[in-house]
Parts: structure tokens; C-alpha cells; sequence
């Protein structure tokens, strides 16, 4: 047996083992719904495509005699029993709607990987004492309604469910008419305190653990992060006939935010900010630009690092001219994930014998919701080349199969204790 074999074969234990080729063929299978081009996903939520994968969940979890659960913003709960129907649950999940020209492993591994587990449950008469559930978060991304995690922004009470089916996608459809046109407004009024324990399994997204050889991220917790639209308005005119001196030229001013942007980040480590939306008016080859639109994503591991690049921000925009507007349209605190919680998921990983390092996620992800109503943590396995929210985006059938394995040991100890 070759040296890599030894390393990541994991230790004999008397439990269940979940199926990586089964995991694999699931993740092959739900590609094909909103399948792009280059091998990626566009799967935008609340879509004809969200609800062709959302079906496909619900008959695979019924099909295991799991009870399906929809709540009023979308979310799916899926529920195995278990030897004591009293007990909370302990719940997995994550999402499976994605960025336009996203990834096949962005938010759907967590789900699949909680669906393979009731898969081995089943096909083994393995009885938890606890129920588990399986949940699917509606609109995690954030790329067609704003603000991003959504269902579990409901779910754990950040924004009301009132207030959420008002939002409108760039058409103007609410988010009320997308659920209801998909057949996912649902009824079921579920509550936390069903609910003793979450867990997500997730790619890393980031470069960390490959660079390093790392099997196994245990995560510890989530930096923080704060959403900025900004409006920059300036005066169109002739390209030809206005005089450079004379130019009120709106995509120059918000050039110079976006330098900013990076020029902040790079002065306020770890922090992280991008400007990943550009909207230009009139967007015409011979026309002086007069209005810009931006959109502004800067993270931050504490609250201190986002004031920080917060007040430098607006700085910049300042000096960018009176007639630059910034609003603030969201924002979520860094999160410190429950120490038992990730005591459980590095004692999992240790038991299979994987290599395993402790990490704070740079993305945000529905645990950051979860972790304010019940004790969470997550599982980060690698993702190549750091890609994600990208048609590249990859992690090898091995790296999922450890995951699901990591993830399904840290509910057998969850269950036991």
C-alpha cells in the first residue's frame, strides 16, 4: 500500500461507513439541474432549476420514509426518526441554489453528504437516539434576492418572514411570487427549539487547506461581513465635443472607489473587500458616463477590522465628490461556533485518521445564522486551486467521501452525548 494510501485510509471503527460512490453519483446527478457549459451549475434560487433539484430532494428523502417539512420562506426539513421522538433533532444541511455560472459543490456537498447519511442509516438498521434532520436553506447566494442566507436569516429570526417575500429579485419579482410560482411557499411552522445541534459540511472555498496537505478543516467560526451599494452621478455628455477639464465623468470617480476598496482591505489584514458589481449608465461607447451603480463586499474575522475598513470606505467615497452616495444594506458580526460542537467534529476527524487544522471560514454560510439559536460548527474539506462561485470549482470524490464520513462520525458522538 502506497504512503498516500496509509495516510488517508481512515482507522477501523465499529460504526457504519457512508458510501463515497454514492455520494459521488448524487453530486453528477443534481449537476445536471441548471447544468452550464463549462461543467458548472446556474441554479439561481427560486427558479425553475431550484425547483427541479428541490423535487429530486424531497422524493430521495421520502423514498427513505423521512417526513418533509416546508416552512414559509421555502426551507426543506427532512426528518429520520429516531429511537426517541422527544429528543430534539440533530440537523445537517446547507443549500442548493448557486451563483450563475457557479460550481457543482458550493452548498449542495452538505446537503448530499446529510442525504447519504440517512442513506447508510437506512440500509444498515442503524437507530439514533435522536431524529435527524436534513434541511435545504432557501437563497444562501444572495445572487438573485438580496440580502444572501435568507431562509435561515428567517429561521433564526434576522429577518421577518413578512419582510423577506417583499424582496424583489432585479425584475421585480418578490420573492413571495417566486415561491409560489415554483410551489415552495410552504406552511409548516418550524420552530429551533426542535432542534438540538447543527452541523454544515461545505467546501473551503479558499486555499488553505490544499496548500497545507490538510484533509479536514475543523471550523471554529466566521468572519464578519458588511454589504455597501454605492451611487456615483455624474453629467452625460458628448465624447467627442466635451472638453477633458470640463468632464463630470461618473465611471472616474467610481474607479477610484474601487482602488479604494482594495487599497482598504490590503491595509486592515485579514480583512478581504470586493466590488463585484458594476452597473454604468448609459453604458455607450461615445457617452460620458453619468451615473454608476456599485456593489461592495468587505469581510473581516472582528468587529473592530469591519468599523475599521467601514470608516475608510467612507472616506473614500468622500473625497469621491459630493454627489457619491453610500448605504449600508447588510451586515452579519463574526461568529464563534459552539466549542462542543467543534470538539465533536476534531475528535471525528482524528478517529478516521485524518489530518485535520483548525480554520475561520472567510465566506459566509447559514451557520452563521444557526449559530445565534442553537450550538453549530462546521466541516471544511479542500477545495482545488482555493475556486469557488466558479465553473472550475472542484473538490475530487475522496475529499467529498471524507467529508460525509467526518460528518456523519460527529452525529454518532453528537447522538451519544
Amino acid at each position: 500500500m502506497s504512503a498516500e494510501a496509509l495516510r488517508t485510509e481512515p482507522k477501523r471503527i465499529n460504526t457504519p461507513v457512508t458510501n463515497g460512490d454514492r455520494l459521488w453519483n448524487d453530486i453528477v446527478a443534481t449537476a445536471r439541474f441548471g447544468a452550464a457549459d463549462k461543467g458548472g451549475v446556474t441554479r439561481l434560487t427560486l427558479t425553475e432549476e431550484d425547483r427541479e433539484v428541490r423535487d429530486w430532494f424531497v422524493a430521495a428523502c421520502r423514498a427513505l420514509g423521512c417526513t418533509v417539512e416546508i416552512d414559509g420562506i421555502g426551507n426543506i426539513f427532512a426528518t429520520y426518526p429516531g429511537e426517541d421522538m422527544s429528543l430534539p433533532a440533530i440537523t445537517v444541511g446547507s443549500h442548493l441554489d448557486t451563483q450563475p455560472q457557479g460550481g457543482r459543490f458550493d452548498g449542495i456537498l452538505g446537503v448530499l453528504a446529510g442525504l447519504e447519511v440517512l442513506r447508510t442509516l437506512k440500509e444498515t438498521s442503524t437507530v439514533l437516539r435522536h431524529p435527524l434532520t436534513v434541511v435545504n436553506w432557501t437563497n444562501e447566494e444572495g445572487s438573485r434576492f438580496s440580502p444572501a442566507m435568507m431562509g435561515s436569516g428567517v429561521f433564526a429570526g434576522a429577518l421577518s418572514l413578512d419582510a423577506a417575500h417583499a424582496l424583489t429579485d432585479r425584475d421585480g419579482v418578490t420573492v413571495g411570487a417566486a415561491l409560489d410560482t415554483i410551489g415552495y411557499r410552504g406552511e409548516a411552522r418550524v420552530a429551533p427549539a426542535a432542534f438540538a445541534a447543527y452541523v454544515e459540511l461545505h467546501i473551503e472555498q479558499g486555499p488553505l487547506l490544499e496548500a497545507s496537505a490538510t484533509e479536514i478543516g475543523v471550523v471554529t467560526g466566521i468572519q464578519g461581513l458588511r454589504w455597501f451599494d454605492i451611487t456615483v452621478t455624474g453629467t452625460e455628455a458628448h465624447a467627442g465635443s466635451t472638453p477633458m477639464a470640463q468632464r463630470d465623468d461618473a465611471l472616474v470617480a467610481a474607479a477610484e472607489i474601487v482602488l479604494a476598496v482594495r487599497n482598504i482591505a490590503r491595509e486592515n489584514p485579514p480583512g478581504v473587500g470586493t466590488v463585484g458589481f458594476v452597473d454604468v449608465g448609459p453604458n455607450s461607447r461615445n457617452v460620458v458616463p453619468g451615473s454608476v451603480r456599485l456593489q461592495i463586499d468587505m469581510r473581516h474575522p472582528s468587529e473592530a477590522g469591519l468599523d475599521q475598513m467601514e470608516g475608510a470606505l467612507q472616506e473614500a467615497v468622500r473625497k469621491a465628490g459630493a454627489r457619491a452616495e453610500l448605504k449600508r444594506i447588510w451586515s452579519k458580526a463574526p461568529v464563534v461556533f459552539d466549542p462542543s460542537i467543534v470538539d465533536a467534529v476534531r475528535n471525528s476527524a482524528e478517529a478516521l485518521g485524518y489530518s485535520a487544522t483548525d480554520v475561520v471560514s472567510g465566506a459566509g454560510h447559514d451557520a452563521a445564522h444557526i449559530a445565534t439559536i442553537m450550538p453549530t460548527a462546521m466541516i471544511f474539506v479542500p477545495s482545488k486551486d482555493g475556486l469557488s462561485h466558479n465553473e472550475a470549482e472542484y473538490t475530487a470524490p475522496e475529499e467529498c467521501a471524507r467529508g460525509a464520513e467526518v460528518l456523519f462520525q460527529t452525529i454518532l458522538e453528537l447522538d451519544r452525548h
